[in-house]
């Protein structure tokens, strides 16, 4: 590999969501010249979402990935270098920063802003990654509207599956909830909540084994669950699947140099995005677990170009 110059911004951005994306915008607009660098997946978990209609300012239904484009293009409108590169190593020990891409390039930086998000768990069956965006979805909060008055499936058994579960009741004729133990592991004030529903069916000790669908138009129409007590195989009519079952943050690159709570989420000052090291802001959903929401994201980044500005200009 040839040695390559060292690349200098004021601001480096790392990952291309809605956090990192808005976070270019600004710093460009602040006159900073940014430089945001994205890996393979390129605008983060909005590209795998089709239908988006709770992003504010589209009375129309909008698509993940075109929605994301138009933030790239603005991004780069205002004056964001964008370069694809996948960063294998940062130092945060000494200023400037410095992170190493793949390609040999050296980034050098005054000011970090790490938005480089997180991955919905999945259960890694062909099927599911076929029926992605039709039928099968990691969000409720983004799709459960899509299944009014439909049977739905919830996979998993931690607060984000019970609160999922409880949430698709608004909109489900029933919601059947997949565990794979027989207890659930989400805290006992929502278990109460959930077993109190009438809409909600438990199946425990199970475990979803394919996905049933329609190829055109394009549509789940049942999965296939095993018991793990009898090893008995049976199907289930549905109309939607909903995988809940965690999210892994993209910070393995940080660890041992940034805070992070015990399942790896980047942690910040309450209300902003500052780090435990000075002038290393972090945006989106490698800090936040809760809301996981692109409007949110967006408003994060916004937070670390202003955070990461008045870093630079006390300097």
């Amino acid at each position: 590999m040839n040695k390559k110059s060292t690349k200098h911004t004021k601001v480096l951005i790392l990952g291309s969501g809605p956090a990192g994306y808005t976070a270019a915008i600004y710093a460009a607009r602040a006159m900073l010249k940014p430089i945001l660098v994205f890996g393979s997946e390129p605008g983060g978990q909005l590209t795998t979402t089709t239908d988006v209609e709770n992003f504010p300012g589209y009375s129309k239904v909008i698509q993940g990935p075109w929605l994301m484009e138009e933030m790239k293009g603005q991004a780069k409108a205002v004056g964001t270098e964008m370069i694809q590169d996948h960063i294998s190593k940062v130092d945060l020990s000494k200023k400037p920063f410095e992170a190493i891409g793949d390609s040999g390039q050296i980034y050098t930086a005054d000011s970090f802003i790490v938005s480089t998000g997180a991955q919905a768990r999945w259960l890694n069956l062909k099927s599911e990654t076929e029926f992605r965006g039709f039928g099968v979805s990691a969000c409720a909060t983004c799709d459960g509207f899509f299944f009014k008055e439909k049977e739905v499936a919830v996979v998993g058994g931690g607060n984000a599956a019970v609160e999922e579960a409880i949430f698709l009741t608004k909109f489900a004729s029933k919601v059947k909830l997949i565990h794979r133990r027989n207890e659930l592991r989400a805290e006992k004030m929502l278990q109460a909540k959930l077993k109190a529903n009438k809409k909600i069916e438990i199946l425990w000790d199970s475990v979803v084994e394919d996905v049933l669908g329609e190829k055109n138009p394009k549509s789940v129409k049942g999965i296939k669950i095993k018991n793990l007590k009898t090893n008995k195989v049976s199907e289930l009519k549905i109309d939607g699947l909903f995988i809940a079952i965690g999210h892994d943050p993209a910070t393995s690159l940080f660890k041992g140099q940034l805070n992070m709570d015990k399942e790896g989420y980047i942690v910040t000052e309450p209300d902003s995005t500052i780090t435990n090291v000075p002038g290393v802001f972090a945006a989106g959903d490698v800090k936040d677990k809760i809301f996981r929401q692109a409007v949110t994201a967006a408003g994060m980044g916004c937070m670390a170009a202003l955070e990461a500005e008045k870093h630079l200009s006390s300097k």
